[in-house]
């Protein structure tokens, strides 16, 4: 009985002692292996690599595209000042932006509303020179 029990006691005093070692050393119960954090330490370098790539990917393709993405930026831009002009009637109008250079289609009421689209298209920060091939409806 004697036996018994000194060995009841030694077990609970190992995995007292195993828990605390666990618990001091923060490896937690059960003990984790090692190579499991180096494995996530080496896929986390490998995903930092991916995405510099990959940032370096986007930031070439949007290099080659600025031009694309200017332009319709420059015709949005021009479309909403005409859609906010009071003295412009910016669904009869057209416009069409290359680069630097926009071009004003379609048909306007009078004189002053075709001289007030072709100022807001010329006072557009970016726009270089402005094509009026705008017509004045006749009453």
């Amino acid at each position: 009985m004697r036996l018994i029990r000194r060995l009841v006691l030694l077990t609970v005093v190992c995995v007292g002692g195993v828990a605390a070692y666990n618990y001091v050393s923060e490896n937690g119960w059960p003990v984790r292996p090692r190579a499991a954090a180096l494995e996530a330490k080496i896929a986390k370098e490998e995903a930092t690599k991916l995405a510099t790539k990959a940032a370096a990917e986007a930031s070439h393709a949007a290099t080659r595209l600025g031009g694309t993405v200017s332009d319709g930026a420059l015709t949005a831009k021009i479309k909403s000042k005409m859609a906010l002009d009071d003295h412009v009637e910016a669904r009869d109008i057209n416009i069409d932006t290359s680069a630097t250079i926009v071009t004003l289609t379609g048909i306007v009421k009078s004189n002053d509303e075709r001289d007030r689209a072709v100022r807001l298209a010329r006072d557009t920060e970016g726009v270089t020179k402005v094509v009026d091939r705008l017509q004045v409806r006749k009453s």
